[in-house]
């Protein structure tokens, strides 16, 4: 799905046959690919198809990224069409596995609220909560959701704020505060005959509505080619031509920095960096029936990896690792250029 594609307006049901085609051609990138079908499948309403896709993942668990994912995913789905018991007992075996990755707690989470199980949701999102972040630490971007939910089910709850709440409200950007977005006698105004109670309700559902565009309108990163220093000594050994787009190591690492930066300045979110090796790029060339000292290849290239789920995601926190390779900081390498 393009970026700009309304949701109306996509065959889900082909979608999601393009992509398990494509997942058949790409095996390494199996996982992520039959997710997004997967997905795909659930929009079109055909939910059992969906729950198959998530089975034949996890029957190769072995080789999965997240299989804790794959479950959370799949217990929602069941959920949505009747099969409740399977899915609290999935969802359950989740929690006790404590995994490391905030997505599972969220989709669990959110599972249970959206069945207004809203104590039983409020324990998920802090079980995770409590189990990734750290007080006086920095959240990473992708916790941010496990507070988030957790601000709004309390919110729903009527509990009081507390610290983890507060520092929801230090994490949310949006010119609208959480306590507005999560408020839950906001639905009774849009019954209201009181313009300014309509404006004012239309305001904060522009700002919760930008929230998850900015999360959802792209299925995958805007991403910078990214070259190891060894491929790309092979890569402008075996294409000489290539050399007008990196004249050095060194200079191809500094654009990659202030690309994205740029990138980040113009307003564009969910950006990434892919890392190409020379094999992987002569076979691309071969299937755009092109030759790779073509230069404008690299960036559809890095599209196509991204479009099969082998971005990175940018910028790295702070104290990780920089994207680079160097084993330095972002913060101290990278990161802390200007």
């Amino acid at each position: 799905m393009r970026p700009d594609t309304p949701a109306e307006n996509v065959d889900h049901t082909a979608e999601a046959a393009r992509l398990e085609r494509t997942a058949g051609l790409y095996p390494e990138d199996a996982e992520a690919l039959l997710l997004q079908a997967a997905a795909h499948l659930e929009l079109s309403d055909d939910r059992p198809a969906a729950t198959a896709l998530y089975d034949r993942l996890l029957s190769a668990e072995a080789g999965l990224d997240d299989p804790h994912l794959v479950r959370a995913l799949k217990a929602s789905n069941l959920w949505e069409y009747g099969h409740e018991a399977e899915a609290r007992a999935i969802i359950e075996g989740i929690r006790a596995a404590a995994p490391r990755d905030p997505a599972p707690w969220v989709i669990v989470a959110e599972a249970l609220e959206a069945h207004d199980e809203l104590e039983a949701a409020e324990a998920a999102f802090s079980q995770g909560a409590r189990l990734l972040l750290t007080d006086g630490e920095e959240a990473p971007h992708a916790t941010h959701p496990l507070l988030f939910g957790r601000h709004r089910v309390r919110r729903m709850l009527g509990a009081p704020h507390d610290a983890w709440d507060t520092w929801a409200d230090t994490l949310h950007s949006a010119p609208v505060s959480l306590d507005e977005l999560h408020d839950p006698k906001r639905v009774w105004s849009l019954g209201s005959e009181n313009p300014a109670e309509l404006a004012a309700e239309i305001s904060r559902l522009r700002a919760e509505l930008g929230a998850y565009r900015e999360a959802l309108s792209r299925p995958f990163p805007v991403a910078v080619l990214y070259w190891s220093a060894p491929e790309l000594t092979e890569l402008l050994a075996a294409y000489p031509p290539l050399a007008d787009e990196y004249p050095s190591h060194e200079a191809h690492l500094a654009t990659i920095e202030a690309s994205l930066r740029e990138l980040a300045a113009s307003g564009t979110a969910n950006l990434g960096i892919v890392t190409g090796t020379v094999p992987s790029y002569e076979a691309f060339a071969a299937s755009e029936l092109t030759t790779p000292t073509d230069p404008t290849l690299l960036p559809q290239y890095a599209t196509t990896l991204a479009a099969r789920g082998r971005a990175t995601g940018w910028p790295p926190e702070r104290a990780a690792a920089c994207w680079c390779g160097s084993g330095r900081g972002y913060g101290g390498c990278h990161g802390g250029e200007v």
